[in-house]
């Protein structure tokens, strides 16, 4: 019976030594998953970079589309000539515009001041 006692008591102590480890990770917090954050506006990446790309890329990512004017999301007509041209989205318009930096806006517009307007347009 003693022996069987230091058996039991041996082994306890052995899973206990072996699952201790295991129990400090349990009791340790979960990490937090990555909290998303809020929309910030596109700003300029350099001086010498691209601004009008920016701003059409900022203009793609919100969902807007080359062939999307007949749905309310034309990449030109819905997103890009109001941002360009400081004004209200057509009534059309399905797909809020992306925040994007006025600095950027005006970097477009001294490289490029007809991007964002009619063809025909003087």
């Amino acid at each position: 019976m003693h022996a069987t006692t230091k058996t039991l008591t041996l082994a306890s102590l052995l899973l206990t030594g072996l699952l201790s480890p295991s129990l400090a990770q349990l009791a340790q917090p979960m990490p937090q998953a990555a909290q998303p954050t809020p929309a910030q506006p596109v700003a300029t990446q350099s001086k010498g970079g691209r601004p009008c790309a920016q701003i059409t890329v900022a203009c793609k990512k919100a969902g807007f589309a080359a062939l999307g004017t007949k749905k309310g999301v034309g990449i030109v007509l819905d997103c890009i000539r109001p941002i360009m041209q400081s004004t209200p989205q057509r009534k059309e318009a399905t797909k809020p515009l992306p925040q994007i930096d006025p600095q950027l806006v005006a970097a477009c517009k001294e490289q490029n001041p007809k991007f964002g307007t009619a063809r025909g347009a003087k």
